[in-house]
């Protein structure tokens, strides 16, 4: 018999392959402690799989999207995380603070998120690259996934085809410029960027707080 928290839970392909290739990316960017604050998580799926994987650290999901916020909290009942992990946090990139809980305000070491800047308007990448740079300690790390273009151009076919279907949906989407999200990045003190080449195309960045 299928439980009402279950019914919550959202499953999205993307999340299933590639979660082991991002999970191993991450373990060589982690600190072994500190919380995470994972912007968009979407489904949830990822959330529970690093908190599982990272078990040191204190894995804070959110989204904008009260469903998603349901069945990421769904997720955690199901993994039986409850204990370890807290409630997912209805947060919205643009918002203006960010409402973070005091408990991952003070332990917060690293921002990540997943799929995100790609399928939102660039606005949504200058917030989201500005609040981690306000609320990140000194040597804090913004973590970013997703595909991107470098010296302007596609890397594959397949990261263009995606691209012009991201903009057919919506003008404002599209794969960034690796060179934009460097810049954005150095220009509110995050640097000694980090890029690791991930399967189907992706990246993954790491930029670090300065002094």
């Amino acid at each position: 018999m299928t439980s009402s928290a279950d019914q919550n839970r959202l499953y999205f392909p993307a999340t299933e392959r590639n979660r082991a290739s991002i999970g191993d990316a991450l373990s060589e960017m982690l600190p072994e402690q500190g919380a995470v604050l994972e912007v968009a998580s979407g489904s949830g799926e990822h959330a529970v799989t690093f908190q599982r994987r990272f078990p040191g650290v204190l894995w804070q999901a959110s989204d904008s999207d009260p469903i998603h916020c349901k069945s990421i909290n769904a997720w955690i009942a199901h993994e039986c995380l409850g204990d370890q992990m807290p409630p997912a946090l209805q947060l919205d990139v643009l918002d203006q603070p960010w409402l973070i809980p005091e408990k991952i305000s003070v332990e917060l070491k690293v921002v990540i998120a997943i799929n995100l800047i790609h399928i939102a308007p660039w606005s949504c990448c200058q917030s989201l690259v500005e609040k981690a740079s306000e609320y990140l300690p000194t040597g804090g790390l913004l973590i970013l996934y997703g595909p991107y273009r470098r010296n302007r151009s596609h890397t594959s076919m397949s990261n263009e085809s995606f691209d012009q279907s991201l903009r057919e949906r919506n003008p404002a989407w599209g794969v960034r410029d690796l060179e934009d999200v460097e810049t954005l990045c150095r220009d509110v003190g995050l640097g000694n960027m980090h890029i690791v080449q991930l399967p189907a195309n992706n990246l993954i960045i790491g930029a670090s707080k300065a002094a």
